[in-house]
């Protein structure tokens, strides 16, 4: 299966009930974390998968994948796994000093990644926005839909992944577009997501989608200032077409 889903469908099942002399290596080769990472690239992963290649390798008796799934199980989420201390890490069973400091320095990179970003970056026109997004939707075969998040001055402060696959209104929620518009402390946001097809028309979800969060953002004084579909073909400005 190529979709992503058959590794926490099944590993997730079958993990509880493994010996401890189970292996990354009794996974057929095709579906190994890292070997899924290539073929498919990371969003294919899952959180265990993910935290898996992170680890590198198990204890000796149990397979980094067990190990990965006990993290899970205790934190309960990858958040709380990041807001963990070394302490609580390390009393988590095979995690031990070295791997709670590659567990701390992972999410660490991630963090000065998102900082990287927020440098100021001035977003003037859809142009700046295209050039800007383009290249991280290039080539996906999902949809994606992000938001842009801009302080008073339309400086970039964060750009954020809202949800991947087929763009609906009961994706795209107005309320997890504007928990990271809040927490970034924007003033205004702006919304793009690609078309895998190529074509850049708007669909009949995407004009409601935009229509929603419109009105949301006045609601909490969040101006959504622009809406972008990027294909390979190009790109459709909401606000150029009079659409918001």
């Amino acid at each position: 299966m190529e979709n992503g889903g058959f590794f926490m469908e099944n590993t997730e099942k079958i993990i509880p009930k493994m010996s401890k002399s189970f292996t990354i290596h009794d996974l057929p080769k095709s579906e190994r974390p890292r070997e899924r990472l290539q073929r498919f690239g990371p969003e294919a992963l899952s959180a265990q998968e993910i935290l898996s290649l992170i680890l590198g390798r198990g204890i000796p008796g149990e397979s980094v994948v067990v190990t990965a799934q006990k993290l899970l199980s205790t934190f309960g989420s990858i958040k709380a796994i990041s807001d963990a201390s070394f302490e609580e890490l390390v009393r988590v069973d095979g995690i031990g000093l070295a791997k709670a400091c590659q567990i701390k320095a992972s999410f660490e990179l991630a963090k000065r990644k998102d900082d990287c970003v927020a440098e100021r970056i001035a977003i003037k026109s859809a142009e700046d926005v295209v050039t800007l997004i383009k290249p991280k939707l290039a080539d996906k075969k999902k949809e994606y839909f992000v938001i842009l998040s801009l302080d008073s001055r339309n400086n970039l402060i964060k750009v954020s992944d809202i949800s991947i696959g087929t763009i609906n209104a009961s994706i795209v929620h107005p309320r997890e577009v504007f928990k990271e518009a809040i927490q970034a402390l924007a003033c205004s946001v702006i919304l793009v997501h690609n078309h895998p097809s190529g074509e850049s028309e708007p669909s009949e979800d995407d004009l409601e989608i935009t229509r929603r969060l419109v009105d949301a953002g006045k609601i909490l004084g969040i101006e959504v200032i622009e809406h972008i579909i990027v294909s390979d073909n190009g790109y459709l400005s909401f606000s150029k077409q009079g659409l918001m």
